[in-house]
């Protein structure tokens, strides 16, 4: 893969990684789905703003585009990121959220078979070892005492979502440039954050914390405009099992920094386990970009005519 494609994985692992731990401290001062529109909501305003300096005629996209994106946003903004904001909401540590996360590479193979484009064996491989990683950090006796199946079912449902979504936005007409898809993501998502955060009765807090607050600015500006970009960019340019391995990555980086900044429990299951889905990354990440390689060598047809006008794997 080229260093771009490296680069956007490296920020969407490390920082998305980071921001179980910047919700974890938003959550203790907003409502869960206020926080969620005032996240994206800002983020999609401030993107709003360099797009029309900057890009301008970027924005022509079809309406049919414009609701395909915000349709994608509802899925992976309102229910995937909603559902893991509501979770830490009800106490599920910031750490374990993101390891029930990583059951998104599952569903994106799963969704993919039933698509007709079954994953190669060695990317089910791969999947199969992140899941043995995910086994080992939730070993009997090793969870946290308080976690409710509630919470830890919002974040499994949003999984799902995310997934789906994912999957979805690859085989869809979204606007071409990925700036403008993003934006259109996060104005939909943002949306369906504030009418279930009017209707559950939620309010902006008279004091908050400053730890909130800077929280929020972090996930605004890094979580959705610097983390949500990338990936976005990957959907249409890399193969979905790979962009999916963040899913392998970011609860290492959770893991360790909500033991590091809020005392949750770091194991030597946590480390073994982490061991794990490492390799899992590599076997997937190396499969699918082997994949893309031989599909880039030269036809002995005259010429090779595209079917879509999307970027599938």
């Amino acid at each position: 893969m080229s260093w771009r494609t490296w680069t956007a994985l490296g920020l969407v692992y490390v920082v998305w990684g980071s921001t179980y731990l910047a919700i974890a401290y938003v959550v203790e001062s907003f409502p869960p789905l206020l926080a969620g529109f005032l996240r994206f909501a800002t983020a999609s305003l401030l993107l709003l703003a360099f797009l029309l300096v900057r890009r301008r005629k970027a924005l022509r996209a079809t309406p049919r585009q414009w609701l395909a994106a915000g349709g994608i946003g509802l899925l992976l903004l309102l229910c995937g990121n909603g559902g893991v904001t509501v979770a830490e909401q009800k106490g599920l540590p910031s750490g374990l959220a993101a390891l029930l996360v990583a059951g998104v590479p599952l569903y994106v193979a799963l969704f993919r078979t039933l698509a007709r484009d079954r994953p190669s064996p060695r990317t089910v491989l791969g999947v199969l070892i992140g899941f043995v990683g995910l086994g080992i950090l939730l070993l009997p006796g090793t969870r946290p005492e308080g976690v409710t199946f509630g919470a830890a079912g919002l974040v499994l449902v949003g999984s799902f979502c995310w997934s789906f979504g994912s999957v979805l936005s690859t085989r869809i007409s979204l606007p071409a440039d990925p700036l403008v898809t993003t934006l259109g993501e996060m104005v939909g998502g943002s949306l369906g954050f504030l009418v279930v955060a009017l209707v559950r009765g939620e309010s902006v807090p008279s004091d908050p914390k400053a730890s909130a607050v800077l929280g929020l600015g972090y996930l605004v500006v890094f979580g959705s405009i610097v983390a949500f970009t990338a990936y976005s960019w990957l959907l249409g340019t890399a193969p979905v099992s790979t962009v999916a391995t963040y899913a392998y990555v970011n609860p290492i980086v959770a893991v360790v920094l909500g033991a590091a900044f809020r005392g949750e429990d770091l194991t030597w299951t946590s480390v073994v386990g982490g061991l794990v889905t490492v390799v899992a990354v590599v076997v997937v990440v190396s499969q699918e970009s082997g994949q893309r390689r031989e599909r880039a060598k030269p036809s002995a047809a005259p010429m090779a005519v595209p079917t879509t006008t999307t970027v599938t794997e």
